[in-house]
């Protein structure tokens, strides 16, 4: 229990949260650690039908224990019974930017919510971002992003930024005054960035922008869930 609850506060540590989390870590190359599971046969059963790929390695990891134990070891016991931990990939921010493939970068300034953290960066895993950077206080390796993402921190870089890393990539705004959206009109490996709902970007970034465009919506609706604009935008790329 003392290794789960120092792991929360551990750096160089990420705590996985249900079947889905695990999954994805080891199928993206994560180190883990640690593993327990309440309900082994249940484990066989969603790793045979969802993961088939990973069925020695899943088995492999988790220790059984009962279910009133993986209630103590996280604070918010997972339906599947389920918890990890892993280490943490090095992540180097200047990389990602660097990255050549045609692929877009998320920059998330200063998020304020650990939840809609975690979406993004399920989001930007499945269309296959070069990465999600973000500012601000809130660590995007916090277990409640982890759990929003279900461990697809593993599949990309992620990390926390001060600033970000001068590039040759453009950096677009998405910002309600811009312009509308076309996808034509996103370059192939834009930062795009993403201010929070209630806030939005700051001027500083506003004025650093080298194009601002909006999401279209009907008249009346004031903004959408972070997450939701992420993949509106990502996704209408991919189209």
């Amino acid at each position: 229990m003392r290794r789960y609850r120092s792991a929360r506060r551990d750096p160089e540590l990420a705590v996985l949260e249900g079947f889905h989390a695990l999954k994805h870590a080891l199928r993206f190359g994560a180190e883990v650690t640690d593993a327990a599971a309440s309900d082994p046969a249940g484990l066989e059963r969603l790793t045979a039908e969802l993961a088939p790929d990973l069925a020695s390695s899943l088995s492999a990891h988790a220790t059984p224990v009962g279910e009133e134990v993986v209630a103590e070891l996280v604070p918010q016991a997972p339906r599947t019974g389920v918890v990890a931990i892993a280490r943490r990939p090095a992540v180097d921010p200047a990389a990602a930017v660097a990255d050549e493939r045609a692929a877009p970068l998320v920059l998330l300034e200063d998020p304020r919510t650990m939840g809609n953290m975690g979406a993004c960066v399920r989001v930007a895993a499945a269309a296959d971002a070069a990465g999600v950077l973000t500012t601000g206080e809130n660590d995007p390796w916090h277990p409640d992003a982890l759990r929003g993402a279900a461990g697809l921190h593993f599949a990309l870089p992620v990390a926390a930024i001060e600033e970000l890393p001068a590039s040759d990539r453009p950096l677009v705004a998405i910002d309600p005054g811009g312009g509308d959206l076309h996808p034509h009109e996103l370059p192939a490996r834009a930062v795009l960035a993403f201010g929070s709902e209630r806030y939005g970007l700051s001027d500083g970034l506003l004025e650093r922008a080298d194009a601002r465009l909006g999401i279209p919506m009907r008249e009346g609706v004031s903004s959408l869930n972070l997450a939701t604009s992420v993949a509106a935008v990502l996704f209408s790329q991919r189209l």
